[in-house]
Order: C-alpha cells, then sequence, then structure tokens
C-alpha cells in the first residue's frame, strides 16, 4: 500500500509492517523518512540492523541470507537495503520478488531507492514490494509549495517568518533543500523561538541556490516570467552551457508547437500527450494550463527565434545569447497568470 509522507509519523507509532519502500526525487526526505522508521525500529526493540547497498558486483542471495540470519542474542532484526540507482537489474527484479512472497517473522526490512522513472513504477519487483509492505513517496515541494514547507519547519522548532520572509528563503535556496533544511536549522540557533522578521533572515540567509534547466523549462511552462529571469541568471552565473538550455527551451518549445497544432486540427489532448512523451504529472499539468494562453503563431515565431539562438551559440550570428534566451522566455510568459506563491 502506498503512505503520504504526512502520514508516516502517525503510521510508526503502531507495530511496524514487515517492509518498507522508500523513493523520491529529493535524498534529504528519503534519508529523514529512512530514519524515522530506523528509530521506530530501535523503539520497537528491532535490536539488530544489518546495511546491505546493492550496487555492482552485489550478490542478491545477501538479502535473503541477512532476514534469516538472526543472531542469539536479537530475536528481531531491521535489514537496510538501499539501491543507489535505482535499477535492481533482472536477477535483483526476482529476488525482490522472492523475498517478498516469503517475509520473515521478527525481521522489518527498509528498502531506500531515488526517483523512479514511468517504467521502473511499472515493475514487476516493485509491484511485488508494494503488495507486501508500505511504499512512501517522498518529492521535494514543488517551487510554489516551498515557503510553507519553509514554515512548517520553522514551526519545528518553534519558529515563525513572515511570508516576505519565506519567500526571501525559497528565493536563495531553490533547488537545494538540503541547504534549505542547513539554513532553517542555523535560524533556529541564531535566534530563540517567536517570530524572525525579513531583515533578520536577510543577515543570516546565504544564497545557497542550485538552478538547473528543468526548472527553467517548468517556469517557462507556468508563466512566470521573473522566475524565469532569475533561473536565467543563476544558470549564467553557475556557467551553465547554451546549447543545453536551447536544447530544453527548443524541445519544450516544439511540443507545445505539435500540441497546439493537434487540438487545431480536433485531436483529443490525452492521446497528443501520450504522442508526445507526456508522463510526468506536474510537466503534463503545467502543459495542460499552458496551451490556452499560447497559439500557433506564437509558437512558430518562438521556434524561428530559437533557431536564431542556435545560430548566435554557432558563430553565425551576433548578439547577446543571454539576453536572447531572456526574450525567448518572456516572448512565451508575458501576460501569463502569475503562478502561485
Amino acid at each position: 500500500m502506498n503512505l503520504r509522507p504526512e502520514q508516516l509519523a502517525a503510521h510508526l507509532d503502531k507495530p511496524l509492517a514487515p517492509l518498507y519502500v522508500l523513493h523520491g526525487n529529493e535524498p534529504l526526505l528519503v534519508l529523514e523518512a529512512g530514519d524515522a522508521i530506523r528509530a521506530a525500529a530501535r523503539r520497537q526493540g528491532y535490536a539488530e540492523r544489518e546495511v546491505l547497498v546493492a550496487g555492482q558486483g552485489f550478490r542478491w542471495s545477501e538479502l535473503q541470507s541477512a532476514a534469516g540470519n538472526l543472531s542469539l542474542f536479537g530475536a528481531s532484526k531491521l535489514v537496510d537495503l538501499r539501491i543507489p540507482n535505482g535499477k535492481p537489474g533482472r536477477e535483483g527484479g526476482e529476488a525482490l520478488q522472492r523475498y517478498a512472497r516469503a517475509l520473515d517473522d521478527g525481521v522489518v526490512t527498509l528498502i531506500s531507492l531515488p526517483e523512479l522513472d514511468w517504467a521502473t513504477r511499472k515493475a514487476a519487483w516493485l509491484t511485488a514490494l508494494a503488495d507486501a509492505g508500505i511504499v512512501v513517496e517522498t518529492n521535494a515541494p514543488e517551487r510554489e509549495r516551498l515557503p510553507d514547507w519553509i514554515a512548517q519547519r520553522l514551526a519545528r522548532q518553534q519558529q515563525r517568518a513572515p511570508a516576505d520572509a519565506l519567500a526571501f528563503i525559497a528565493d536563495h535556496v531553490e533547488g537545494n533543500l538540503l541547504a534549505a533544511h542547513q539554513e532553517i536549522l542555523k535560524l533556529g540557533l541564531l535566534h530563540p523561538p517567536g517570530d524572525i522578521g525579513l531583515d533578520a533572515v536577510r543577515e543570516a540567509i546565504l544564497n545557497v541556490a542550485r538552478y538547473n534547466v528543468d526548472a527553467l523549462r517548468q517556469a517557462l511552462l507556468e508563466g512566470d516570467p521573473a522566475r524565469c529571469a532569475r533561473l536565467l541568471e543563476g544558470l549564467r552565473g553557475e556557467g551553465e552551457a547554451p546549447p543545453l538550455i536551447l536544447w530544453a527551451l527548443a524541445n519544450e518549445i516544439r511540443t507545445l508547437a505539435s500540441l497546439r497544432q493537434g487540438l487545431d486540427d480536433g485531436q483529443p489532448l490525452q492521446s497528443l500527450l501520450k504522442a508526445e512523451r507526456v508522463f510526468d504529472d506536474r510537466r503534463r499539468q503545467a502543459i495542460q494550463r499552458a496551451l490556452p494562453r499560447l497559439g500557433a503563431a506564437p509558437l512558430r515565431t518562438a521556434i524561428l527565434h530559437a533557431a536564431k539562438i542556435d545560430r548566435m551559440i554557432k558563430g553565425l550570428a551576433g548578439g547577446d545569447v543571454w539576453d536572447e534566451f531572456l526574450q525567448l522566455c518572456l516572448r512565451l510568459t508575458w501576460g501569463a497568470a502569475p503562478a502561485r506563491r
């Protein structure tokens, strides 16, 4: 069965399930959920713990051996299996299915995985694990939810901050949740419980944001010109390669143009999204919101603009590539409803 991250704490106050699977796109949250399960296991008398890392050369027979190898001094055990690449392979997949069908009494198994792609989510081994135990997906909060996430973390240390201070923190830790966690802890050390104003936050928070091309694509789809400008500035400062940025933007624009043409021809959107291999839920929702404000003509113009930037990158035309990136993003986001913060 699936369990939402916010349900985990209450669940761990009860007797533990025999199997837990953690996965998600944010290592900090996967680690914290794993720590919570390990702490609950200690409280409930699981005295032994064996850690297995399924890397190159891992023998999958070790998993079954770990579960069946209880010491004379402990009646219960936690088997802590990490699969860093999320791909157990054929042998590992078959071993996991066998393991899920024959879970041992007195053993709790914790399996930690990274973010799973859509194909892995449908794999037989993951289905078998989900049927036998509890699956928790721990993803980083979306950008618009980041201030609320920060507020919740501050509340854990009995601190509060106004909306402008939360927005300031979010802007300076975007894409780097571990740094956000560290900055929040720092506020707990620097200031007593209670309210923290914007000035105090400005003095304490470092600019530790990590900018990435996928975030730029998302901001483009969401029609957020200010965020596009900030991300482009950050990508330029971090030395990101212009060809990669152009590829990401042009690919998104071509997808939008193809979907727009299909809709104008009367084809159903869901079929068009499947044909364009748009499987990610957040991206699909953003595209669905973007299409009503983007007509065929602006998208054709944007494709020509991207071709111009390509010539500039190759040295075949003059101009400022980064300024053209900004103009291209503004062309597709200007006048859109601002994204919620």
